[in-house]
């Protein structure tokens, strides 16, 4: 089996589900049209067996031998080529099922990429985590049903003309009675969509639901909180069943459908086969291949059937994949370059001068952080990077210069080396120092395996101190022109953190630096402070100096002690 096809980096505007699963389709269109034409010579060999098996018993009915060993030989060879053929489709649906799922992951996950700070904004970790969990199957199985799907379609065009040239009252029936069966379903399918949309939106929130309660489960522990969440949680996954029962309702309807209705018309021609039997009309043979004909129409009904359920379910999924393809970066960027220099925020005065370690101070927290989302381009607003605006440069060159870290930040799972060194290019010395300035030398000692230990899922097993100078070492190795650092230290102990606050400045000599924090110990520790009050700048000087000018800032950064 060949290696599955990159996903096209160039994605086009893709506003509708319908268009999403074209879109699949065609960027898969020769392993598509293979197996399609592998499931149709499949189909279309079995089709044809009921009347070379009713041409045998003719012959053995008049006691012909040379015509019995030829359809014998027939018949040898049409199992021959439905094995082959049903070996090669069953591989082409496999290509296609994945090639189909895994380009849907590969270009959500080119989407998330180019979010970024928006995705979350928008929509809900477990929307994103539904697609990757269960709409991605439904994708390719929508893209696998194809192949039988037309095979089947062929099929029974196949069969109708066989049985009207045989028998003209015959061929009618099944000509008109399969219309009639898949129109007889389709009042099933639109409560089926409705209900597995309800489902999947539940679903997603329960994913939601559950992502929320473990990361915080530490937090939950502490308030008491564990029974009260649990409670909501079994609530939510109370409604998902309730859901879940109610589209298995309609699906097993459906089900029920794809028996009852073939049968209905296997009993129908049948009966009419066997009276024309009796009369003479048709030949024992072709009694048998009708009977024959009738019993191998279930097959590519239920096949139909079964489309209609696969492509409704993925129909749903595609309306989710789009929902998150359609949403556009609150931020973009342009061609300009920028050869860097004094980082200015023009809404709130604030000035960066490169080489310096620089600290705000806000009167409220949320000013510190809208600043930083400025300076980091990650939500609009008028700042100057040198001579240039930075939001003409391109984003990516953006990211690359200037690194904005704060504590919402996360660990992943993987080995802790990956984890700090996240571009694969920093020497063991390296490593050391950025641990040594961030204080989490001893965090890594610990480990039985050192920097090679692996690091489970958001880095559960650190405290939160631990997990915050973790994030710090990984900040500091990325080495970027500017960093910005949010409250770096708030969840570390006093020594702790005045052994970073002296490191750092070691650390980032010559490398423009940002803190964002109201600790003393660290504000005390930097060349610059800048205090801001309803998002603008209101003082700036040393630490000291500020404690004696500004009986503000002296009363945020002391909180109102001596």
């Amino acid at each position: 089996m060949r290696s599955l096809p990159e996903a096209d980096p160039g994605l086009p505007d893709i506003r509708s589900p319908l268009r999403y699963l074209w879109w699949n389709a065609r960027a898969q269109l020769r392993p598509l049209l293979g197996g399609i034409a592998f499931a149709t010579a499949w189909w279309v060999a079995q089709a044809l067996v009921p009347a070379v098996l009713g041409k045998g018993i003719d012959a053995l009915t008049a006691k012909d031998g040379r015509a019995l060993l030829t359809w014998s030989a027939i018949l040898l060879g049409l199992g021959l080529a439905q094995a082959y053929t049903g070996i090669m489709r069953h591989r082409m649906a496999v290509y296609n099922w994945l090639a189909a799922a895994y380009r849907t992951v590969q270009v959500t996950a080119r989407q998330a990429a180019r979010l970024g700070a928006t995705l979350p904004k928008r929509l809900s970790t477990g929307e994103v985590v539904s697609v990757g969990n269960s709409d991605i199957a439904h994708i390719g199985s929508s893209m696998d049903i194809l192949l039988r799907g037309v095979g089947s379609v062929v099929a029974i065009a196949t069969v109708t003309v066989i049985l009207i040239a045989t028998s003209l009252p015959l061929g009618l029936m099944v000509l008109f009675g399969v219309p009639i069966m898949l129109v007889a379903v389709g009042p099933l399918l639109r409560p089926l969509h409705r209900r597995q949309k309800a489902q999947r939106d539940l679903t997603g929130e329960l994913s939601t639901r559950s992502a929320d309660i473990v990361a915080g489960l530490r937090v939950l522990r502490g308030i008491g909180g564990e029974q009260v969440f649990a409670e909501r949680y079994r609530e939510e996954s109370q409604r998902v069943r309730h859901a879940g029962v109610a589209v298995s309702r309609v699906e097993s309807l459906l089900e029920g459908a794809q028996i009852i209705l073939p049968g209905l018309l296997v009993a129908a021609v049948t009966g009419v086969g066997a009276s024309f039997a009796v009369a003479g009309q048709i030949t024992p043979g072709e009694l048998v291949s009708f009977y024959t004909y009738a019993v191998f129409l279930v097959g590519p009904m239920r096949t139909l059937t079964e489309a209609a359920d696969k492509l409704t379910k993925g129909h749903v999924a595609a309306r989710r994949v789009v929902r998150i393809l359609s949403i556009e970066p609150e931020v973009s960027g342009g061609a300009g370059t920028s050869e860097g220099g004094v980082l200015r925020d023009t809404y709130s005065g604030l000035t960066l001068q490169p080489g310096t370690l620089t600290a705000v101070a806000a009167g409220a927290p949320e000013d510190a952080i809208a600043i930083a989302d400025r300076l980091g381009r990650y939500t609009d607003g008028d700042v100057t990077f040198g001579s240039a605006d930075l939001a003409a440069l391109p984003v990516e060159e953006v990211r690359s210069r200037i690194l904005v870290a704060d504590n919402g930040a996360r660990l992943f799972t993987g080995r802790l080396r990956d984890e700090l060194d996240v571009r694969g290019g920093a020497s063991d010395e390296e490593i050391r120092q950025a641990l040594h300035a961030a204080c989490a030398e001893d965090i890594v000692d610990a480990l039985p395996d050192g920097l090679d230990a692996e690091v489970a899922e958001a880095g559960r097993e650190f405290s939160g101190g631990q997990q915050q100078r973790l994030r710090l070492a990984r900040a500091l190795l990325s080495d970027p022109e500017v960093l910005i650092l949010v409250e770096p230290t708030s969840a570390v102990d006093a020594h702790s953190e005045a052994r970073i606050a002296d490191r750092l400045a070691k650390a980032r000599a010559g490398r423009t630096t940002l803190v964002c924090t109201t600790s003393p110990l660290v504000l005390d520790r930097t060349d610059h402070v800048i205090y801001v009050a309803d998002g603008r700048v209101h003082a700036e000087g040393t630490h000291r100096e500020l404690l004696g000018s500004s009986p503000a800032y002296a009363a945020t950064v002391t909180r109102g002690e001596d």
